[in-house]
């Protein structure tokens, strides 16, 4: 997911996304502990789109506490 696009969602909607990311995550480091996983390289990238909303999460999170 682009940064435009998750700055484009409400903080609830983040919150939302970030979960079902993480449980999807979660689904495919079982696939790979049992040997199903495939395409493995998505493991890489579903981390990095959670570090990803999670930044910017914190970083509006933060621009309404300044306020």
């Amino acid at each position: 997911m682009k940064p435009e696009e998750i700055r484009k969602l409400s903080v609830d909607e983040i919150k939302a996304k970030l979960a079902d990311t993480r449980e999807e995550l979660m689904k495919l480091r079982f696939q790979q502990v049992t040997g199903q996983l495939t395409d493995t390289s998505r493991l890489r990238l579903l981390r990095r789109d959670i570090a990803r909303m999670e930044t910017i999460l914190r970083e509006m999170l933060r621009a309404t506490a300044n306020k």
